[in-house]
């Protein structure tokens, strides 16, 4: 009964105690190079999240005169039926 009771303590004590290995850092930087590390790829149309309300407001109608007069330059292209092929 005396040993039983000398188990149970032990296996109690085990369970509480604290790990000493939390985290390692081993072989990741191996992993990491193995297939080399590489820049994220530079997107064409990079995105405007985040960016101040007030300029993106402005970008757009900046853009929107700039169309404006884009078509007002070439009157032609401006009124030719989208489907037509450009001859020449």
């Amino acid at each position: 009964l005396k040993s039983l009771s000398s188990i149970l303590v032990k296996n109690s004590l085990n369970s509480t105690m604290a790990k000493s290995k939390n985290h390692t850092n081993h072989n990741q930087n191996r992993k990491d190079h193995r297939n080399g590390i590489k820049r994220p790829r530079r997107k064409r149309c990079p995105g405007m999240k985040g960016v101040d309300p007030k300029f993106l407001k402005n970008l757009f109608y900046a853009r929107k005169g700039l169309l404006k007069r884009k078509l007002e330059r070439k009157p032609s292209e401006a009124k030719r039926n989208p489907t037509e092929k450009k001859q020449g």
